[in-house]
């Protein structure tokens, strides 16, 4: 009797054979890449602050800024059509929202401050703890945040690919009317690199030779500002030779938030930048925002407890919060005088410069 086995090996073989066949069909299409195409284009830094830093992959086209405005100001991107990014960063607001911490979908509060996007392009991290390293990936974040937008970045695709008017934006700025996250997240980071502000009294002073941009008082302001002896801002608020960032991109315990608790130790409400690295030096510490258009972008600090100018200069006089954590430049600065004082806030206001044209919202 001749032996079956033979049969059956090579019957399971073609069955294998089919299988493999078959799932090799069925596996999806990789997503299309997401490289802008058309028209390149020059972000220009305006007098004060050095190039705009472009990524490679992402180089600024005018498809892609223009995609990136549009999305930016439509509140589709919300789960609910309620909430855009412009709804927490306003330029009526200098780019934020003027709350101590935002509104997000179906009413729900955040627990920090809206930081604003003016010269966000300059920052090597995003958000207040650094989390995403880059303007693309922080354009994701608030999508998927519960609080923020309600949405997933699954469902941000799919509604976008719904709406054959974004098909066709994005086959202008990336060659294909497939839409991915990635796409999305590329043209808001564009159009963000375009929101750039200098040119301010302080620039044409410090840089453009025009020594009656300042008033008196701003000019022994700045002199407070710099000096190590005084109130030594610029060790964190940076001023470089051709520009100034007003950061130093790091991040820093100020003691914003810090409290008594219950068993006679120091709280922080906030553990900031701890969250991402679980650093113990970290805890309590936030990145030093700059000081450029700071008088537009009230409420101040991550939580928004400082409500104005004053405040926060207040706040600096009497050394921050004291715990365990504090940055090591924190000091008390009430040898300042009252003119001194003033004269630092005038310097402050001095800060804020020009904006550039075509950043608020699209006409469509």
């Amino acid at each position: 009797m001749r032996s079956r086995r033979p049969v059956l090996i090579y019957t399971l073989l073609a069955i294998c054979s089919v299988l493999v066949s078959c799932k090799q069909k069925a596996a999806p299409a990789p997503p299309p890449e997401a490289r802008p195409i058309g028209t390149p284009i020059q972000i220009t830094a305006p007098l004060g602050l050095p190039p705009v830093p472009i990524p490679a992959d992402n180089p600024p086209t005018a498809e892609t800024v223009a995609l990136g405005r549009r999305l930016y100001y439509d509140t589709a991107l919300s789960v609910d059509n309620s909430v855009s990014c412009a709804s927490c960063h306003s330029p009526q607001s200098g780019f934020c929202d003027g709350r101590p911490v935002s509104t997000g979908v179906r009413g729900q509060k955040g627990a920090r401050n809206a930081p604003t996007v003016i010269n966000a392009a300059y920052y090597t991290t995003q958000f207040w703890d650094g989390r995403a390293p880059s303007l693309e990936q922080q354009a994701g974040g608030p999508m998927a945040n519960p609080i923020e937008m309600g949405h997933t970045l699954q469902g941000v695709e799919q509604k976008l690919n719904a709406n054959a008017s974004y098909r066709a934006d994005f086959k202008k700025a990336f060659g294909s009317d497939v839409i991915t996250i990635e796409m999305v997240e590329k043209a808001i980071a564009s159009f963000e690199r375009t929101i750039v502000s200098g040119n301010s009294p302080f620039d044409r002073y410090m840089y453009g030779g025009d020594n009656k941009a300042l008033s008196a008082s701003a000019k022994r302001g700045l002199e407070v500002f710099r000096n190590p002896k005084k109130g030594n801002c610029a060790v964190c608020h940076t001023i470089e030779d051709n520009y100034a960032l007003f950061t130093d991109n790091k991040f820093h315990n100020l003691g914003v938030g810090a409290k008594l608790g219950m068993t006679g130790e120091v709280e922080l409400a906030d553990l900031g930048r701890f969250k991402v690295t679980n650093v113990d030096a970290d805890k309590g510490a936030f990145k030093t925002p700059s000081l450029r258009n700071i008088a537009l972008t009230a409420p101040y600090m991550h939580d928004g407890s400082d409500k104005n100018l004053k405040e926060v200069i207040d706040f600096y006089i009497g050394a921050g919060n004291s715990n365990p954590y504090r940055d090591k430049e924190i000091h008390s600065l009430d040898f300042l005088t009252g003119q001194e004082r003033a004269d630092l806030q005038e310097f402050l206001k001095s800060l804020t410069g020009d904006m550039p044209p075509n950043v608020g919202p699209p006409t469509l």
